[in-house]
């Protein structure tokens, strides 16, 4: 659907908690990348009035399980196209060209394949790496301010849970293909922002020496 010599996806992955939305952020003021966060993009949807798939969302959020692919994929071709469509200024966004960074996809295999083979080529998967621990401390400091219904224990240790048993593959399945940036995310955010400045920089040198 999307020319992998014009779009270019990055794809941001990690246990909850693992600082992905963070780190999207301050590389999107850098590198001039649309940031979508799954997350974002399914409660936003669960939330819509006469949405088809909001009940089913809801449910899936809760429990700590993986929305159905078809839905995801969907929200994302549609926020993807609707970014091109705007004209976008600067070099990255000219004559059809976008760069846009995902945050939370794919969390399945299912999701992968079906991603790279009906979407769009990825060209790097950044994925952030630190203790059950830390992660655990980061989300219930944000329940207290976030007023998301799975900030708290029992969902997290769901969300855990599933991460290892589904997301963990797909980190496998990227790492075959040569395109995981493995980032230590246990230290301050400059500090993960510095070693992730680094492999995007790598990315779009080597993109521009092709």
């Amino acid at each position: 659907m999307f020319d992998k010599r014009k779009v270019t996806v990055v794809f941001v992955l990690g246990g909850p908690g693992s600082g992905k939305g963070t780190q999207s952020e301050l590389l999107v003021k850098e590198f001039g990348f649309c940031h979508f966060s799954a997350g974002d993009l399914l409660r936003a949807e669960q939330n819509r009035e006469g949405s088809k798939d909001g009940e089913l969302i809801r449910t899936c959020i809760r429990e700590g399980t993986i929305v159905p692919k078809e839905v995801t994929i969907r929200l994302l071709e549609t926020a993807m196209n609707s970014t091109l469509k705007e004209g976008r200024q600067g070099d990255a966004w000219s004559d059809g060209h976008g760069r846009f960074l995902i945050d939370g996809f794919p969390r399945k295999m299912d999701q992968a394949e079906a991603w790279e083979n009906g979407v769009c080529n990825s060209a790097l998967v950044l994925y952030y790496v630190t203790s059950e621990e830390v992660m655990l401390s980061r989300l219930m400091k944000r329940g207290e301010t976030s007023g998301r219904e799975d900030d708290n224990t029992e969902s997290i240790k769901k969300r855990f849970r599933t991460y290892e048993r589904d997301t963990m593959p797909v980190i496998e399945y990227y790492k075959k293909e040569g395109k995981v940036a493995e980032i230590d995310a246990s230290g301050t955010v400059e500090e993960v922002h510095e070693a992730t400045q680094k492999e995007v920089s790598k990315l779009f040198a080597s993109a521009a020496a092709n």
